[in-house]
């Protein structure tokens, strides 16, 4: 279990600002889609049904846990949904992980609002607290895959993308740039490689992590999967810029689970 803190999922911990509520919002969801993805194997073996009522909690500091209610009435925070491991064998495993992240998603803004709710933000910071968490794909959407295919969609139109991921995914960092800019010739083709590079730019803009659901930023490292062509954070799938240079094929922790179970 990728975990630890209190069962309450972080009750010590009490942001007042928006920034702050938002990066406690984004802390615990980060920590919930690693259980839900990365880590579904040992959240599943966790999610025993023949333990009582068992809760996820994400916490601030991106790690999860599988635990029992808080005892206390009423809670210091709202509690997340009850019994999640009583479903578990009677469904479809990617049904059940999805039921799962539907109720997280609903956890998690109840938490953000009782923040906000307790240290009195109004109706614009309340707003403004909305669209922040709203950028982000939900649990849901990262989990069903949904997030992945609305990037896959918007990157489509341009099968340089498709061609680019394919030679760089053995090195397994995103692509740069397609040039270093030379000396300007003319102004007609100074216009042409500046919008091939505005197009580039904005492709990998919308490239987003199959693990988190974040966006692709320059000083990251990423890793591409040879399966199913998505895009991870190495330290969301735990590969270091040197193990990859010496991984001849590379299958993120879903294909792998895929083919284990297979």
């Amino acid at each position: 279990m990728d975990g630890g803190g209190d069962g309450g999922g972080g009750a010590a911990y009490n942001p007042r600002t928006v920034e702050e509520v938002f990066r406690d919002f984004k802390g615990r969801r980060n920590g919930m889609i690693k259980a839900l993805t990365t880590d579904v194997q040992e959240f599943y073996r966790l999610c025993d049904p023949e333990k009582e009522n068992l809760c996820l909690y994400g916490h601030p500091n991106e790690h999860w846990e599988v635990n029992l209610p808080a005892e206390e009435v009423p809670p210091e925070l709202p509690e997340p949904v009850l019994g999640i491991n009583f479903a578990r064998d009677g469904m479809m495993e990617k049904d059940w992980l999805s039921l799962v992240a539907v109720h997280s998603d609903a956890w998690l803004l109840a938490v953000a609002f009782f923040f906000g709710a307790r240290f009195g933000f109004d109706k614009a910071d309340r707003k403004r607290l909305f669209n922040m968490m709203n950028d982000l794909p939900s649990i849901f959407e990262v989990v069903a895959g949904t997030a992945k295919k609305q990037s896959k969609e918007k990157s489509s139109v341009s099968n340089n993308s498709s061609n680019r991921s394919k030679s760089n995914s053995k090195r397994g960092s995103e692509p740069k740039p397609k040039y270093s800019k030379p000396e300007p010739k003319d102004e007609e083709e100074e216009e042409g490689v500046e919008e091939e590079d505005e197009d580039d730019d904005d492709e990998q803009g919308e490239t987003q992590c199959g693990a988190c659901g974040e966006s692709y930023a320059a000083d990251e490292f990423w890793i591409c999967c040879d399966l199913c062509e998505n895009w991870f954070h190495g330290k969301c799938v735990k590969i270091t810029p040197a193990r990859a240079e010496h991984i001849k094929q590379y299958k993120c922790p879903s294909c792998s689970n895929k083919r284990a179970r297979s």
